[in-house]
């Protein structure tokens, strides 16, 4: 199948594009590469042999998007483009609410008007609130507790609703747990600009020298060790789960969590990494963050039992690939760096 990603150069973008050229399908890239570079078409390339289309543009702008179903035949869309740190949608909710609902409003007007009809959503297990852990996907979704989250939860009530009076329309709607690591090659991998927002690419950071201590948001939580649990998956296996998405998608919507089922907490994802690499790790505890929850982890039966997928890689492979990852990079000026 011919496949719109967008977001393609991002760090689940660029994982899942290589997901999708492996199982033979052929890629087109929208990305206005705002937290990615333009390098990364050249490595998915290198890692792949194969080629891939890619266009800078925005995903709110509609000119712009219809412009790219105007040149190409599309069997189908995978949504990846927003902003999606928590932290930050609580400071600029505007920028959040925009871009992230805006983007999936214009993607499905262009698809009705193209008769694209495979629609795959990158959501998130934030859309699930403070729920009681496991998350499954019959839950009542509960009012989430940063922008970021309510984002994704009215981008799914739009993607249902247009399922309503569209019924040919096939969505699935994933929902992501905490993806980490990085692709074998170490060619690609999390690339954040700046102090990242997300755990593992803080942990390489400081392991690398690049930033003195690791700051462990919390240790009153009521968990394993006071600090947060999440559940982290491999970027790889998350990536071979919008295949198995895509490839099983019959028309209605379709809700899958994307996860290990396994929940970790953030000393215990620390000391994993130290000892998958060998390295020692400084850090301090320091005031919760806004919008975080105490635990997060997906029940996966779902995805299991319905699209035939499960995670396969573990923890130390997800802490191994993401240090490897680190030293590979190629540094650029100031704090912008090639992933």
């Amino acid at each position: 199948m011919n496949i719109l990603v967008t977001g393609g150069t991002g760090y689940i973008g660029s994982h899942t594009c290589v997901a999708l050229l492996e199982a033979g399908h052929s890629v087109i890239v929208a990305d206005n590469l705002c937290n990615s570079k333009v390098d990364i078409v050249d490595k998915i390339k290198q890692i792949t042999n194969k080629k891939i289309a890619f266009y800078q543009i925005d995903v709110t702008d509609e000119v712009a998007v219809e412009s790219i179903f105007s040149k190409h035949y599309l069997d189908g869309v995978i949504h990846l483009a927003g902003l999606k740190a928590v932290g930050e949608s609580v400071e600029k909710p505007l920028a959040y609410y925009y871009n992230n609902i805006v983007s999936t409003m214009v993607l499905s007007k262009v698809c009705q008007k193209y008769g694209v009809r495979k629609f795959v959503f990158s959501s998130s297990a934030t859309v699930y609130g403070d729920n009681t852990v496991p998350f499954n996907e019959k839950m009542n979704l509960l009012p989430t507790t940063n922008p970021y989250g309510e984002t994704k939860a009215m981008c799914e009530r739009i993607l249902t609703d247009i399922v309503k009076v569209n019924p040919s329309f096939s969505v699935s709607l994933l929902r992501y747990f905490n993806p980490v690591g990085a692709h074998e090659s170490g060619l690609i991998g999390e690339a954040p600009t700046g102090i990242p927002n997300n755990l593992m690419p803080y942990i390489t950071q400081v392991a690398k020298g690049q930033l003195d201590k690791l700051k462990v948001f919390g240790s009153e939580y009521p968990t394993v060790d006071g600090t947060g649990v999440r559940d982290y998956i491999h970027v790889l296996d998350l990536a071979e789960g919008h295949v198995s998405a895509l490839d099983n998608l019959i028309e209605g919507v379709h809700i899958f969590n994307l996860g290990t089922g396994q929940g970790t907490s953030v000393l215990e994802l620390l000391k994993a990494f130290e000892e998958a690499n060998g390295i020692e790790v400084p850090y301090e505890i320091v005031n919760r963050r806004p919008g975080d929850i105490a635990s997060c982890y997906a029940d996966v039966s779902k995805a299991k039992q319905k699209l035939g997928w499960a995670a396969k890689r573990d923890i130390k492979a997800m802490c191994r690939d993401a240090w490897r990852f680190e030293k590979n990079y190629k540094e650029l000026e100031g704090t912008n760096r090639i992933g």
